[in-house]
């Protein structure tokens, strides 16, 4: 359903290293860096980090969430540690299962360095 996510930030070269470390966890890339924007594109899909095309200060979306999918349950908590180690902040409970509707997962919550609201996710057989 979804090509890409895009979100702003305030400071393109400190979002690029949080997210090249943060996105790493999850075997994706180093972003590509193409003028006020930073790409990471995977065979599933495209996130990027832009600074406002307007010249308006980023600011995180009220009620959003960006979830990644992660390979594993190590992958999640690999993602949720190296997102502090790098300047995020935790948020939500602590990583571990949420159960619902017939659905186990294996989750984590942090917010980036501009506030913006993530989340590493494994669904758990």
């Amino acid at each position: 359903m979804f090509s890409h996510v895009m979100i702003g930030t305030n400071d393109l070269e400190k979002a690029k290293s949080f997210y090249d470390a943060l996105l790493g966890t999850l075997d994706v890339p180093p972003g590509r860096v193409d003028r006020h924007r930073v790409f990471y594109r995977t065979k599933t899909g495209t996130f990027s980090v832009t600074k406002p095309i307007d010249g308006k200060p980023a600011t995180p979306a009220n009620g959003g969430t960006i979830g990644f999918a992660a390979s594993s349950v190590e992958a999640v908590d690999a993602f949720h540690a190296t997102g502090l180690a790098h300047g995020g902040t935790t948020c939500e409970d602590p990583p571990g299962i949420r159960e619902g509707g017939g659905v186990k997962l294996h989750i984590a919550y942090l917010r980036d360095l501009d506030g913006n609201k993530l989340c590493a996710l494994h669904r758990v057989a």
